[in-house]
C-alpha cells in the first residue's frame, strides 16, 4: 500500500514529461529554454533535466536541438531559404551554434547539406542518435587502453 502513492507520483511525473516533450515538438521554433519548460511543468530546471534524461535518454535541450535540426534539414532540402533564414526559422538565435550542432548531428555543415540537396541521394533525411561506447585498443607495447569510439 505504501508504494501506491510513489507509483502514482511516478505516473504523474511521466505525464508531465510527456507534455514537455509534446510542447517541444509543437513549439520548437519558439524561444524555449529549460527554465521555461520547467516552469510550465511545475518543476525545477534541474529536476526536469534529470527526469527527462532518465525517461528519454537525452536532455530537454538536446531533444529541442534535434527537433530543430530535423526541421532545418527539411527546409534546406526545399532549397528556397538561405542557411541563415533556416537557422532563424527553426528557432535558433545563433548561426554559429546552429551550424555546429547541425554538423555534429548530420555529419556535414548546413551549407554543404543545402548544396547537395538538389540531388537528395545519399543525404540523411533525419537525425539518428549516435551511440558511443568504449573501444579497447592495444598500443605497440601490448598494453590495453580504452578510448571513446562509435558503435558500428
Amino acid at each position: 500500500m505504501g508504494s501506491e502513492p510513489v507509483a502514482e507520483q511516478r505516473l504523474r511525473d511521466l505525464a508531465r514529461l510527456r507534455r514537455v516533450k509534446d510542447r517541444i515538438d509543437r513549439e520548437y521554433a519558439q524561444p524555449l529554454d529549460v527554465e521555461a519548460l520547467a516552469r510550465g511543468a511545475h518543476m525545477s530546471a534541474g529536476h526536469l533535466s534529470r527526469e527527462f534524461r532518465a525517461a528519454y535518454g537525452e536532455s530537454p535541450y538536446a531533444y529541442l536541438m534535434t527537433r530543430r535540426i530535423e526541421r532545418a534539414m527539411t527546409l534546406l532540402r526545399r532549397g528556397d531559404l538561405t542557411v541563415t533564414e533556416v537557422c532563424f526559422a527553426v528557432g535558433c538565435s545563433s548561426l554559429g551554434t546552429f551550424s555546429t550542432r547541425f554538423t555534429e548531428l548530420v555529419g556535414m555543415p548546413p551549407s554543404v547539406y543545402r548544396q547537395r540537396a538538389g540531388g537528395t541521394a545519399g543525404l540523411p533525411a533525419c537525425v539518428a542518435k549516435q551511440v558511443t561506447r568504449p573501444v579497447r585498443v592495444t598500443d605497440r607495447s601490448g598494453i590495453e587502453k580504452q578510448r571513446s569510439g562509435t558503435r558500428p
